[in-house]
């Protein structure tokens, strides 16, 4: 393992490998550093939005409270205003009466001035022969006395009349004035409800107007929630629909990880220890399991165009330092893709702008119960990269959305 030393030249080139390949990985760790701050504040934001939706919610419901509150006072009101109503029509029909009354009396009234128009011309007539009788029976005292009795006697009946005549004119013209002062107190009356009804209603109105505005805001926030929650999780849900249809369609063919869809490949078998030679028995199992694995990756249409990059990387185990480990499981690494681009399934798919290699040394080192097991850590693993940039993308658009 440490026998063939690497000259000073060379070594001075792999620390600057080293060094290059460390800047990435450097870079590499900040980018999911970036994409996992950026997802939890992406749940941040949408636990803040489900609990202002649920304060809007809270709010409606209060609004519909009052509005309840208030259409029960409009009852109150409407049921005052029937009893007033009622009571108007009472009085109307009461006024009506006595305004009947009146015309009746009006016509006695008419019917009395009448007969004192008669009684005032046969008092006239009487007074002309009174004057012809006082002429004619000047000598007869007695005749003259009577007839003066008479005249006194229609003098009185008159005076009387007169007098009565004049009490029921008053009688009435009060009465009238009366009626008259009723009808306007209960217009007035009737007017300022008719005022306060129109303002309940209007009011009632504008509340039944702004309660189907915040309904219709509240349904389209909900219709808009559902709708981001269902981009999001159609994006963020790649990844597991790509590993389904992997598992789908390898079958019981290849075991691939669970979780990353990844295939693992012992070094064991493909390389003999300390070395970067790809073993001649083990290339036709390599070539089989990667046309597998690769063929199900590029030809499968639920793949094929989430699909980024196709990724070798070599691991070891922690014997040794890191830049021989790093050196040796990059050059592994090569190898591998080196075989496989030659392939004429590689060709036939046009596999090469898809693939890259990468060494990881031991930076992966698989531990069972926290202790390093390096049989199971020099590997090789054959993985894919989806397309999470542009899937993240869309979910910052989706989140941004107005």
């Amino acid at each position: 393992m440490f026998k063939n030393r690497p000259t000073e030249t060379g070594s001075n080139f792999w620390i600057s490998y080293a060094d290059l390949m460390a800047g990435l990985l450097f870079v590499f760790i900040l980018l999911i550093g970036a994409i996992v701050s950026k997802s939890i504040i992406l749940k941040s934001d949408l636990h803040k939005k489900e609990k202002s939706l649920s304060t809007i919610s809270q709010t409606l419901q209060d609004k519909e409270s009052k509005l309840d509150k208030i259409r029960a006072s409009l009852k109150k009101s409407q049921a005052l205003l029937e009893k007033k109503n009622s009571y108007l029509e009472k009085n109307t029909r009461e006024l009506e009466e006595k305004k009947k009354e009146i015309e009746e009396k009006k016509k006695i009234i008419g019917s009395k001035e009448q007969v004192i128009k008669k009684h005032k011309k046969d008092l006239r007539l009487k007074e002309d022969e009174i004057k012809k009788l006082q002429k004619m029976l000047a000598a007869a005292n007695t005749q003259q006395d009577l007839l003066s009795k008479k005249v006194v006697l229609v003098q009185n009946l008159l005076t009387e009349t007169n007098t009565t005549l004049q009490k029921e004119r008053k009688r009435l013209h009060k009465t009238l004035n009366d009626y008259k002062g009723q009808v306007i107190v209960l217009s007035d009356q009737l007017t300022e409800a008719n005022k306060t009804i129109k303002y309940k209603d209007e009011q009632v109105l504008k509340l039944l107007n702004a309660l189907d505005e915040k309904k219709t805001r509240y349904d389209d926030l909900i219709e808009k929630l559902q709708s981001q929650k269902a981009k999001i999780k159609s994006l963020t849900g790649i990844k597991l629909k790509v590993i389904a249809a992997l598992k789908e369609e390898l079958g019981d063919k290849i075991a691939i990880d669970k979780k990353s869809g990844s295939l693992k490949l012992s070094s064991n078998i493909l390389f003999d220890r300390g070395s970067a030679v790809l073993k001649n028995e083990a290339k036709a199992q390599l070539k089989q399991v990667f046309e597998e694995y690769i063929g199900a990756l590029v030809t499968n249409q639920k793949i094929r165009p989430h699909l980024d990059k196709i990724i070798i990387e070599g691991h070891t185990d922690s014997d040794g330092g890191y830049l021989y480990n790093l050196d040796l499981s990059q050059r592994r690494a090569f190898a591998v893709m080196n075989f496989l681009l030659g392939l004429d399934f590689a060709r036939e798919y046009n596999i090469k702008p898809l693939m890259i290699a990468s060494g990881r040394a031991y930076l992966d080192a698989i531990k069972v119960n926290g202790v390093e097991d390096k049989e199971a850590s020099r590997r090789i693993e054959i993985k894919f990269r989806l397309k999470n940039e542009d899937a993240m993308h869309e979910i910052e658009k989706v989140l941004d959305a107005p």
